[in-house]
């Protein structure tokens, strides 16, 4: 399967890890490009960051119009809010960019793949399900797309995870969120999660415990 195109950002030459971060609905790799400076990552730490563009594909929930999206959603409930199908084949693509990142000669276990919103639900998805041992899960203001998919997961359980969400999401609840995080820890794994007073965003003290959770997992 062909990888999508990318936008990337590179911390420092020879980069020792990669993080792979999907974007939300509607936006495109573009969208997180700005924060890898506000990061201020300890020094020494060089990084090579993936932003990959979502295909271009019409959403129900926009009547239909066509725009960057990693799945359908057809309603805002339970029931519609993720496509089956269409997530499975994003976290397709995404294994297929934890497969570049490989062959470019970064191991598995310095890959921390992480996602924003529809992006976040892919990258839960493909975390608990890919077969590469991976460094850590990021989830941003999002949820498990596929619940039902937890309990047959092959990742392993000491797998870092960090989660965060806004208290005043109106997109998608922090419940949603909230949820999700505790679906995980019942199938045993351990979350790190935070919330913030924002919406559906990402705010400073957000930012500031990402650099933090990855600089714990890249040390």
């Amino acid at each position: 399967m062909q990888t999508p195109d990318t936008v990337e950002v590179i911390t420092g030459e020879n980069p020792e890890g990669s993080v792979i971060w999907l974007h939300g609905l509607g936006a495109d790799g573009h969208d997180f490009e700005p924060i890898v400076p506000e990061l201020k990552l300890t020094s020494g730490l060089t990084l090579r960051f993936v932003f990959p563009h979502a295909p271009v594909q019409a959403v129900t929930i926009n009547g239909g119009m066509a725009m960057r999206s990693w799945y359908d959603i057809v309603s805002f409930d339970a029931e519609g809010r993720a496509d089956r199908a269409g997530v499975l084949k994003s976290s397709a693509l995404l294994d297929g960019l934890i497969a570049r990142e490989i062959e470019r000669g970064i191991p598995a276990r310095k890959i921390v793949i992480a996602g924003f919103s529809q992006g976040g639900a892919v990258a839960i998805h493909t975390a608990l399900q890919t077969d590469q041992n991976i460094a850590g899960l990021m989830a941003l203001s999002t949820y498990m797309a596929l619940p039902e998919d937890a309990a047959t997961a092959v990742s392993r359980k000491d797998l870092p995870i960090f989660m965060a969400h806004g208290k005043f999401d109106p997109v998608l609840r922090m419940e949603w969120g909230r949820a999700s995080a505790d679906r995980l820890i019942e199938a045993g794994y351990s979350v790190d999660w935070h919330e913030y007073p924002m919406a559906h965003a990402v705010c400073p003290q957000e930012i500031a415990d990402i650099s933090r959770w990855l600089s714990k997992v890249y040390s």
